[in-house]
C-alpha cells in the first residue's frame, strides 16, 4: 500500500519504521524540508518529500503535526491521494503549545477543527498512544490482552482501512463511533494513554466526559 505520512516527529517517525518494516511504499515530509530526513530515509527506505507530495497517489494519509501547524499545511496537499484515501488525524490540542482555538474551547471536537482545516474528512486515531508503543507493544492477532486502539470516523471504508492497519501493526481496535464523537478519546479523557484491551478500551470510551479538563484549556 502506498502511504504518506506529513510529520516525522515520535508518531510519525516510529509509524514510518512500523510501515515501512511491513513493506508498505511510505513517503514522510516534514516542516523542514526532505533533506532533513535523510536519517530516516536511510534507516526504513521510506522516502523523503516534500508536503505537498507526500499524499500523492496514497490510499492512506497521516497527518501528525502539532495542531498550531495545521493551517499551515500546503493548500490542496491531499487533492493527489487515491480516491477514497484515509486521512488518518492523530493530532492534540495542547494550548500550551497551540495557543488559544477558540472553537475548540467551545467544545468543536479536536479532529472535526482538524477537518475544517484540511478540507478533507479524517479518522482520529493514535493520538492517545504512547510513541514508543508502536514499535514495542504489536503484538499477533488473538494474543491475551493485545492492546486495543480507539478509533473514530465517519466514513466506514476509511475507518475500517484504519483499523485493518492498526490491526497489521499488532494492535486490536475499539470503534469510536463518529468524529462528532471523537472527544472521547482527546486528551484527558480515561482511554487518553490507556494500554489496556478491547474491554478495557470500549469501557474508557464509555466513562469520558465532555467537560475539558482545567489541565487541557487555554
Amino acid at each position: 500500500m502506498k502511504i504518506g505520512i506529513i510529520g516525522a516527529g515520535n508518531i510519525g517517525g516510529n509509524l514510518t519504521r512500523r510501515l515501512t518494516a511491513l513493506g508498505h511504499e511510505v513517503s514522510v515530509a516534514n516542516s523542514r524540508g526532505p533533506q532533513t530526513l535523510t536519517a530516516l530515509a536511510e534507516e526504513t527506505g521510506a522516502k523523503p518529500v516534500t508536503a505537498s507530495e507526500a499524499a500523492k497517489g496514497a490510499q492512506v494519509v497521516v497527518v501528525t503535526v502539532p495542531l498550531k501547524a495545521v493551517p499551515d499545511l500546503p493548500t490542496g496537499f491531499l487533492d493527489g491521494a487515491a480516491e477514497g484515501a484515509a486521512v488518518i488525524d492523530t493530532g492534540n490540542y495542547y494550548p500550551q503549545r497551540d495557543g488559544r482555538i477558540a472553537a475548540i474551547e467551545d467544545g468543536l471536537p479536536e479532529s472535526r477543527w482538524t477537518e475544517q482545516q484540511i478540507g478533507h474528512p479524517v479518522i482520529k486515531a493514535f493520538n492517545g498512544t504512547y510513541a514508543q508503543d508502536i514499535l514495542d507493544r504489536g503484538r499477533p492477532q488473538g494474543t491475551p490482552d493485545r492492546q486495543a486502539l480507539p478509533v473514530a470516523g465517519d466514513d466506514p471504508a476509511a475507518k475500517q482501512a484504519v483499523r485493518d492497519l492498526i490491526d497489521a501493526l499488532g494492535f486490536d481496535t475499539v470503534d469510536g463511533g463518529g468524529l462528532d464523537d471523537s472527544w472521547r478519546q482527546q486528551p484527558g479523557t480515561p482511554v487518553y494513554g490507556n494500554r489496556g484491551d478491547a474491554d478495557a478500551i470500549a469501557k474508557a470510551l464509555s466513562e469520558a466526559s465532555p467537560e475539558r479538563p482545567a489541565e487541557f484549556r487555554a
